[in-house]
């Protein structure tokens, strides 16, 4: 689905992004987690063609898009959520969906894109109640609800998150993690750029730990889970003392 090979990123004289390598699996959820300024966002910049990589390649479905602008990548099948959602917050919750569904309306399908906005609804019924409400006055919650409905409205075959879980109350959370499950069990292949290691490694098969640029560690998200590496840098706990005093 998703091959990304020893990508290289700068900004000017600083590289952000060194030598990255993943790959994407069609219908897995895979996480890459990191502390803040590791460069999980520029990674997606990247694969969505938003930056230019110095070095290295993407391919999407079999095919190098190195050279494809972004209207290119989301028509072939890749569909961001964007950092801090990012909704039109002067347009309606209506508005903002359709908008998702361009790339279906260039192709002549405005059935389907009545289709999928009804599935959109469906799925979050708190946007199908305020479908005429501006998007701007939606709690957080809401607005994440809608950023994720917008990208799913190109129907992609690989929906990626940037941090969906940021400044979001633990209970709204854990409900956009269940989404994120219901999603790929629909069959859409997800990443997902998180901080919050331990929430998105519960629902993902396999992760990438990017730090400084570069990934560090790699494998499933049960053995990054269990890894006390990962337990003393990203989950807050380090299992060794935890196991000496006795903790679960």
């Amino acid at each position: 689905m998703l091959t990304v090979r020893t990508l290289d990123v700068a900004y000017g004289a600083i590289t952000v992004l060194r030598g990255v390598s993943l790959h994407v699996k069609a219908g897995e959820v895979v996480a890459i987690v990191g502390a803040n300024g590791a460069g999980k966002t520029t990674l997606l910049k990247a694969v969505t063609g938003l930056v230019h990589p110095t070095r290295g390649d993407i391919w999407l479905g079999g095919s190098s898009i190195l050279s494809t602008g972004t209207a290119g990548i989301v028509a072939a099948g890749c569909s961001l959520v964007p950092e801090g959602r990012q909704i039109f917050g002067d347009l309606s919750v209506r508005d903002n969906l359709l908008l998702g569904g361009y790339v279906q309306y260039r192709r002549g399908k405005a059935a389907e894109v009545d289709a999928d906005l009804k599935r959109v609804l469906d799925m979050f019924p708190i946007l199908g109640k305020r479908s005429s409400q501006l998007g701007g006055t939606l709690s957080g919650g809401e607005q994440q609800m809608l950023a994720i409905g917008r990208a799913l409205m190109a129907r992609p075959t690989l929906l990626m998150l940037d941090e969906p879980s940021m400044g979001l109350a633990p209970l709204i959370v854990k409900e956009i993690f269940e989404v994120i499950s219901r999603i790929s069990k629909a069959g859409c292949t997800v990443l997902l750029v998180e901080q919050n290691a331990r929430g998105a490694l519960k629902i993902a098969s396999r992760g990438y730990v990017l730090e400084t640029g570069r990934i560090v560690l790699e494998g499933s998200a049960e053995d990054l889970l269990a890894s006390s590496e990962m337990q003393r840098a990203y989950l807050g706990r380090d299992v060794n003392v935890d196991s000496e005093r006795g903790t679960p």
